[in-house]
């Protein structure tokens, strides 16, 4: 995928010149007023090769963000209010509590979720993948929107593999796992742990992807993506794959029983790959939107200076990552009155 603006750093004939960033000297500065780091953090999909001047400054901006977030976000608002409302207006009928009758149903069921469940806060986290796609070089909008879709279908390649994995998993062994269970409580039920360990890895995950686009910790990936050029897009999509593997999204609980109890591993993939495009249809648009309008506006400014789209890229997976850490680890624990955290009112 080309990634115009990410361009990487140019490279010095003489290394003495490029100074060692684990001894401790200094990064140089190009010509446009980016900092080179040595040849230890070659650059890479994830990392272009340039640093933004105030690299903490940018951590600690998205790392904010991200928490504050989790203090304003409002489970019934984007659950109920946005989610269901959309899954009733695309279906025609009540989504919840209405029996899932015949394959034909499950399937456009577990579309039309998917796209009900974009804002929740078990998929929010997918739009940080907008970031790395942004900047794209073409000569005219149909030719950006054109260029866009070979990593957007890369991405969701990798989703829908994770997801349809998944699903005959549950197709087979469903009915014994956590997230079948319906069962509520004042403590934790399994499916909510599993839940809280999900989100809390791919939080994790996320986290070290963005210290990784500032140069901060080594791109694990960049080894792969010399063999494999699109293996970037896969893993993010393999990401988003795997937010089924922890989502309790009432919804998503509904059509899990439905997947279980069918013991049809054929179809339960389907349902699951088919929720796992849902989530990210918005997303799509929303990037294939602000590529045809927006995009030779934006790719000329990230190359005026390459260490924006480093900060962008970062500020994006960071704030993600500290959300899902803090909201399904942390707020959760508050949740269950076992600590204090802040919370707006109508999140409370």
């Amino acid at each position: 995928m080309a990634q115009t603006a990410q361009r990487p750093a140019p490279v010095r004939s003489r290394p003495q010149e490029r100074p060692d960033v684990d001894s401790g000297s200094s990064p140089t500065r190009d010509s446009s007023g980016s900092r080179s780091l040595s040849p230890s953090f070659s650059p890479s999909f994830f990392f272009n090769g340039h640093v933004p001047r105030r690299r903490a400054l940018v951590v600690a901006v998205a790392a904010l963000f991200g928490f504050a977030l989790t203090v304003v976000w409002s489970a019934q608002f984007v659950d109920k209010t946005i989610g269901d409302t959309i899954a009733d207006t695309l279906l025609g009928h009540p989504a919840k509590g209405t029996p899932i009758a015949g394959a034909l149903a499950g399937i456009v069921f577990a579309l039309v979720t998917g796209i009900a469940g974009t804002f929740t806060a078990c998929n929010v986290a997918v739009f940080s993948a907008l970031a790395p796609l942004t900047g794209a070089q073409a000569t005219s909008r149909r030719g950006r929107m054109a260029a866009a879709l070979r990593p957007l279908s890369r991405l969701a390649l990798g989703a829908v593999v994770v997801s349809a994995v998944y699903g005959m998993v549950v197709g087979v062994l469903g009915t014994g796992m956590p997230q079948f269970d319906e069962s509520q409580g004042a403590g934790f039920s399994g499916r909510l742990i599993q839940a809280m360990v999900v989100y809390g890895l791919l939080g994790l995950v996320m986290t070290y992807l963005g210290l990784a686009a500032l140069g901060v910790v080594r791109d694990p990936l960049a080894g792969l993506t010399r063999v494999l050029p699109d293996a970037p897009m896969l893993f993010m999509g393999g990401l988003i794959g795997a937010f089924l593997i922890g989502r309790p999204f009432p919804l998503f609980r509904q059509l899990f029983r439905d997947a279980a109890e069918s013991h049809n591993s054929l179809y339960a993939g389907l349902e699951f790959a088919l929720q796992s495009l849902g989530n990210i249809v918005v997303m799509g648009l929303m990037f294939l939107l602000v590529t045809g309008f927006f995009g030779d506006r934006l790719h000329r400014w990230l190359t005026r200076r390459p260490s924006r789209a480093s900060a962008l890229m970062a500020a994006a997976f960071i704030a993600a990552g500290i959300f899902l850490v803090l909201y399904w680890d942390v707020r959760m624990l508050a949740r269950r009155d076992l600590i204090w955290y802040p919370l707006a009112p109508w999140a409370a």
